[in-house]
């Protein structure tokens, strides 16, 4: 890399942060601040729904998927699930969304279930949510700290780190708090485009140098069983198997797009139930076209730099671990220029960020009813204060999380699937339940538990994480709430023939 290449990411974040200071000026009430004063189109919408979808850990860690020894397409069966998912939040869940005039989703529980629910939902979401995005900047941070590396070789990786996360999440936190939700979904469209461009771009290169080309890459993977995107395998331990992804992927998606304050906030921006759902389904076709882009890109560094053919093919050969592939492929395989356009496209992937849902959940559902009958003034600047603590949070999640080894795509997605499980299980019972508060708080604490019990003590797949969760925190929601009906009906009864 040469400094065009700096030169191109840094204007990519000054245009960042133009924006967000354009979009000021309009953030005059939390109305606007949080939902863009409602007049967003849905194709606006749309592409903001699949550039939060489409973060770092999907750009860089999905071809990381595909390229490790015994990876293959079946990731996609995890992305039919999210389809299945999207129908069901349409019918199910967004209608009810825009009956009444909401900042959070999570008011729809106070309505059902009182205050203590509706607490204990956003501060899951809270720190579900930090976490998850710590590990989304550091995985971005990553890819910097490469960039970084090469001009000063003789950096310590842990300091390039460190001053990548810095640069990164200063970035995403000033545009948020000076622009708003307008700010994130404007600066979101931009990003769809530019991480496609760099991706195409990406691919025709990898074509170009692979012997062969396009055929020659095919034929290297259709030779290791790249291409098989069906596995029916009766086997809960793995992740990409038909009904893990399938079941799983639909809860999955039901929770993190239907009862997810950082994405439902997004449909809620525009006018209309019909208008969110269209952004919703079209935002799913291209995601599953863009996984298979992705998947795609990963078998063509396969072909690339064959780790078949060194004596100890294992795992990620010669990284180590997926995750490390498609960064090294664009720091010393990419001309000049065209490195700092696909580094930009990392950046667009990362920095879309969740502070402002997090603070639109923490003055909304935790604050408010703490401090009522406050001018709108004065929330305003406590939104923005809760922005930069939220904004804080995450930087330091990412910092402490530096060194982790795991695939960052399946940490974020397995505690995406711990905390949104029940949140989504008692979304349910609301729909088929409007009374026993106690009933539902214990729904959601015994969801939590056995959940968790399943993660740390357990091989289960994490798709099946979130179907565990909701179905445990409905079921005994259902049981609890039934029991407390026939105690009171009884009471009754006996209150009657006493009299």
């Amino acid at each position: 890399m040469r400094a065009l290449d700096l030169f191109i990411i840094a204007a990519y974040l000054a245009a960042i942060l133009a924006i967000g200071f354009w979009c000021r000026k309009r953030q005059k009430t939390t109305r606007h601040y949080f939902l863009a004063g409602r007049h967003l189109p849905w194709w606006a919408i749309s592409g903001s729904i699949v550039a939060t979808e489409t973060s770092a850990i999907t750009f860089v860690s999905i071809p990381g998927v595909a390229y490790a020894r015994g990876g293959d397409f079946t990731f996609l069966q995890l992305v039919l699930g999210y389809l299945i998912g999207r129908i069901v939040i349409c019918i199910l869940f967004i209608p009810a969304y825009f009956r009444r005039s909401l900042l959070t989703i999570y008011q729809l529980l106070q309505t059902r279930f009182g205050p203590q629910v509706k607490s204990l939902a956003a501060s899951l979401f809270i720190v579900m949510r930090t976490i998850a995005d710590g590990v989304r900047l550091l995985l971005t941070a990553g890819v910097m700290a490469a960039v970084w590396h090469t001009f000063v070789p003789a950096a310590a990786a842990s300091t390039a780190t460190v001053i990548s996360i810095a640069v990164i999440g200063g970035v995403m936190l000033l545009f948020t708090v000076a622009g708003g939700m307008e700010a994130v979904v404007w600066t979101e469209v931009l990003h769809v485009g530019v991480y496609i461009i760099g991706a195409i771009a990406a691919a025709t290169l990898l074509i170009q140098a692979i012997p062969g080309g396009f055929h020659g890459a095919v034929a290297v993977g259709q030779q290791y069983g790249k291409f098989r995107v069906f596995d029916f395998s009766l086997d809960f331990t793995r992740p990409y198997v038909f009904w893990a992804g399938v079941i799983g992927g639909c809860f999955l998606n039901m929770s993190t797009h239907g009862t997810d304050q950082y994405m439902v906030q997004r449909y809620l921006c525009t006018t209309s139930s019909r208008k969110a759902s269209i952004a919703l389904l079209v935002s799913g076709v291209v995601i599953f076209v863009q996984f298979i882009g992705f998947l795609f890109i990963g078998e063509l560094l396969f072909a690339f730099y064959r780790p078949f053919q060194l004596p100890s093919y294992t795992g990620a050969a010669p990284f180590a671990k997926p995750d490390q592939v498609f960064p090294d492929f664009i720091i010393n395989h990419v001309p000049s220029g065209l490195s700092g356009l696909i580094v930009a496209a990392v950046l667009a992937a990362a920095t879309s960020p969740s502070v402002n849902s997090i603070a639109a959940t923490a003055l909304n559902d935790l604050y408010q009813p703490l401090l009522q009958h406050r001018s709108d003034q004065h929330y305003l600047r406590v939104s923005r204060i809760l922005t930069v603590i939220a904004g804080i949070a995450q930087i330091s999640v990412a910092l402490a999380l530096i060194g982790v080894q795991q695939s960052a795509v399946n940490t974020a997605l397995g505690v995406a699937s711990l905390v949104n499980g029940p949140i989504l299980g008692v979304f349910l019972l609301s729909a088929m339940n409007r009374e026993g508060t106690a009933a539902a708080f214990a729904g959601m604490l015994t969801g939590i538990a056995v959940v968790t019990v399943v993660w740390l003590w357990t091989p289960l797949a994490w798709p099946w994480y979130a179907v565990v969760g909701s179905m445990t925190t409905l079921v005994v929601g259902l049981m609890l709430a039934r029991r407390s009906n026939l105690i009171t009906t009884e009471a009754t009864e006996n209150t009657e023939m006493s009299l």
